[in-house]
């Protein structure tokens, strides 16, 4: 063990990390190793204290996200050449993993995860009984149906990992000083921190917390709450098992995820932790309340068997030789899981230059990859590729203490739940993000959950099996949804559309400003347009919607899980360039519905004295008008891609607004729709989806997004030359837009597509065409494959559906019909 005689060494740095667990020591090496100078890691005691030393230090490729996998793959790619490159033992071993399948519809759940496996370089298999037995000896196979195998898993020492990857880190030239606590975080006017410790001060360009359960103390100190709480988790070790140790190979890491555990072998006996249901399991919520005890570093909580023992009888039933096991050691220490288990990474916003690496459930195998992921976003400004699903601005002042407890406790008691498409978690819910008409709706739909807003998916009528009942296959939403769609596409629909993030902006360099910030060219007043962000890159940030409603004064619009994402860039450039603009976060005291299809107009009009003919507002126009006496500012657009508005007004007047527009419609029989159905409509229309066709993974060249982007406009916005060099070099890959002939199953997004026995592409959303009659999905391609008429397939549960590239777009949208009858030609519906 090292000793360290605390000293500050200098007074200045680049990056100050705080916190010297498994993340933060691998930020440093990553950073340093990198080539940036000044990396100074700050630990209150000695490194690994905290959640990292008790870890049980698995290690796996797999993860049902898509990009974390990358993350993985990165970990466990570092750790198998660690030891050489440092000097230092690391303790890594890879016999492998094996997730076991005890119930049919977990093998659906194998299936669909090997789909989305097939695009990516890791080794992933699913595997019959009889391999399951050879990998495994000491299973009772009468419960075992199929396996899920990586054979690059296993488990690595957690402290020996910490020292290696801090042996690097100084080699490379970054220091870590311990122990030093961090007392005070003063943020000065030029962006910089001064971070206070009792031997001095170190004044910084950035601060990165990677503190682990200390991480909401540190954020307080500059008036955050992160939403972060610690879980007891608890693992056994056995004494020796005769006949573990008569084996003459490691045995594989074994995940029984009907019994919630994962077990290993650990020396001749073995290694079990499960994970408890939320009933049972333990949060240590005074460190919510009263924060962390000033002493807590390498301490344990007191363990409780009782507490596990359901899933103890689970794993001597699965591994009938630990019913004659000694149990040697008991650990129950913390770990921090935020709500969504996820880990939140990245620039946070509302602070300038204030990083976090906080919130790891599963902290060693995200470590590697999570410390080069940061490293490069930090030096290159821009993230390597697209994980918003970690971003810490998923969060916002709805996420309450009660809410972290309680999603908390369902998160650690779901660990090991069967992951659908399409899933929905209902604890904490709602919070106090509701939309004015959550009350009026929230009985008559099947609500889904978006940035802390209720959302209905789709809607009930007599008949209908009502609930969340997910399945990888059709449910009970499939009709439903199909009359939802007709409902738009021959009648008129209302949609509640509130949690949109919506932002407006004004000032004297507003119009220069988002010039500079978006592909498109700036729409003239009383008009509106699809705008993208890129990245340095020229990847695609960000997609909103920018209404220019009086002279230097816009709105502007995102989807409701990029709010605060698209807000925290917008202001990064306004600081960086200086311009005199101000922005306001509109997102929760405005309402937003959608009215669509053929009778919207006609509706509409009753309510009011405005002329809506299509001469007079026009589509892609946006103006401020009075329906039945409330003031909203209407947008002529439709993500449906039918005649409709979008109407903006004041949260308070949501419900006087859609009776109002119920009452209107009657005769015309108009009624609800909710974003299943519009996730239907947008797709048959060939409309792009940020975060699935587009996203920092890709260019808006091969997405198809060429319309949006104006390469010969004056302004030099961000990601023009690098597009023009993309466009230069000709694109690799193209999204193309395909059918399917499936059977009782739809694409969603993520699946592999096949050519000549070869994945070559991947899907990026998809859903069932009701007017087509068949399944549609977009998808990612070589250059090659992507000409109309050419024959693919895409998998869907371990079966190669035959796929057609067609041309887009399978339905054309209302504003180009009316072009085309104008015309004198007849347009496709």
């Amino acid at each position: 063990k090292e000793t360290q005689s605390p000293s500050l060494g200098k007074d200045r740095a680049d990056t100050v990390i705080i916190g010297g667990g498994c993340v933060g020591v691998s930020l440093a090496y990553h950073l340093a190793k990198a080539g940036l100078k000044d990396v100074v890691l700050l630990e209150k005691s000695e490194l690994t204290a905290g959640s990292t030393w008790h870890a049980a230090g698995l290690t796996t490729y797999f993860h049902p996200g898509i990009n974390l996998k990358k993350i993985h793959s990165y970990s466990i790619k570092l750790y198998e050449k660690l030891e050489e490159e440092t000097g230092q033992a690391v303790g890594f071993h890879q016999p492998g993993s094996i997730r076991i399948a005890s119930t049919p519809t977990r093998v659906d759940e194998f299936k669909y995860q090997m789909t989305r496996a097939g695009w990516h370089p890791t080794e992933q298999y699913l595997i019959t009984p009889e391999k399951v037995q050879e990998l495994f000896p000491l299973l009772n196979m009468d419960m075992v149906l199929a396996g899920l195998y990586n054979p690059g898993d296993g488990h690595i020492d957690p402290y020996s990992l910490t020292m290696a990857l801090a042996a690097g880190a100084r080699k490379y030239g970054a220091q870590l000083n311990y122990p030093i606590q961090v007392t005070n975080l003063n943020s000065r006017s030029d962006g910089t921190w001064e971070v206070e410790t009792p031997l001095g001060t170190i004044r910084a360009k950035r601060i990165v917390n990677t503190a682990g359960f200390w991480a909401r103390e540190i954020g307080k100190m500059i008036g955050l709450q992160h939403p972060l709480i610690p879980v007891h988790h608890q693992y056994v070790v056995t004494s020796t098992i005769p006949e573990v140790k008569a084996l003459k190979t490691e045995l594989p890491v074994i995940r029984d995820l009907e019994g919630s555990y994962y077990l290993r072998q650990e020396r001749d006996g073995l290694l079990f932790g499960p994970y408890e249901s939320e009933e049972k399991m333990k949060l240590q919520d005074s460190w919510v309340t009263n924060g962390v005890p000033p002493g807590f570093g390498k301490e344990l909580f007191e363990s409780d068997l009782d507490r596990i023992m359901e899933h103890i009888e689970a794993a001597m039933e699965m591994v009938p030789v630990l019913k004659n096991a000694d149990i040697v050691n008991t650990i129950a220490g913390p770990i921090t899981y935020s709500p969504d288990i996820l880990p939140m990474v990245g620039p946070h916003q509302g602070v300038r230059n204030y990083w976090v690496a906080i919130g790891f459930g599963y902290g060693i195998i995200h470590a590697g990859g999570i410390g080069k992921y940061l490293s490069d976003w930090i030096l290159e400004g821009e993230p390597p590729f697209d994980l918003i699903e970690l971003d810490p601005n998923r969060y916002g002042k709805w996420t309450t203490t009660e809410y972290t407890a309680a999603k908390a406790r369902e998160s650690y008691g779901f660990n090991n739940i069967v992951g659908y498409p399409k899933e929905e978690r209902f604890a904490g819910r709602p919070t106090e993000r509701t939309s004015g008409l959550y009350d009026l709706l929230k009985s008559k739909c099947s609500m889904g959950f978006h940035a802390g807003w209720e959302q209905p998916h789709w809607f009930y009528k007599p008949g209908d099996e009502t609930g969340y009942k997910p399945s990888f296959r059709r449910t009970n939403w499939f009709d439903p949804v199909g009359r939802e769609y007709k409902q738009v596409m021959e009648k008129v629909g209302v949609i509640d559309l509130s949690p949109f993030g919506k932002f407006k902006v004004k000032g004297t360099d507003s119009v220069k400003l988002l010039d500079h910030l978006f592909a498109n060219v700036v729409p003239k007043v009383g008009s509106t347009n699809i705008s993208h962000m890129l990245t340095p890159r020229g990847k695609v940030y960000a997609e909103l919607t920018v209404s220019q409603l009086y002279p230097g004064e816009f709105m502007l619009v995102t989807g409701s899980g990029s709010e605060l994402h698209d807000l925290r860039w917008i202001e990064e450039e306004v600081t960086r360039g200086g311009y005199k603009v101000e922005i306001e976060n509109m997102t929760d005291e405005m309402g937003v519905l959608g009215v669509a299809g053929p009778y919207a107009r006609q509706i509409l009009q009753k309510l009011t004295s405005e002329d809506l003919s299509d001469g007079s507002f026009k589509f892609l126009q946006s103006r401020h008008l009075k329906l039945s006496d409330i003031a909203v500012t209407a947008i002529r657009i439709s993500y449906t891609g039918e005649l409709g508005w979008e109407l903006y007004h004041r949260k308070e007047d949501s419900v006087a607004l859609y009776s109002a527009i119920m009452e209107a419609g009657q005769k015309e029989g108009i009624d609800n729709f909710g974003t299943y159905a519009l996730n239907a409509l947008r797709l048959e229309k060939g409309f792009r989806a940020w975060g699935a066709e587009m996203n920092c993974d890709t260019n808006p060249l091969e997405a198809g997004l060429d319309y949006f982007v104006k390469l010969n406009k004056p302004a030099d916005f961000t990601g023009k030359q690098a597009l023009k060099q993309i466009k230069e070099k000709g694109l690799k890959r193209r999204l193309v837009y395909l059918t399917l002939e499936t059977d009782n199953v739809d694409p969603e997004g993520n699946e592999s597509v096949w050519h000549n026995g070869k994945v070559i592409g991947n899907t990026t959303s998809g859903s069932f065409s009701y007017s087509g009659q068949q399944s549609l999905a977009f998808a990612y391609v070589p250059t090659e494959l992507s000409k109309v008429g050419q024959k693919l397939e895409v998998e869907l549960l371990g079966k190669n559906y035959p796929a057609t590239v067609i041309q887009e777009p399978l339905v054309l949208t209302e504003p180009t019909r009316m072009r085309l009858q104008r015309r004198g030609e007849s347009p496709k519906i």
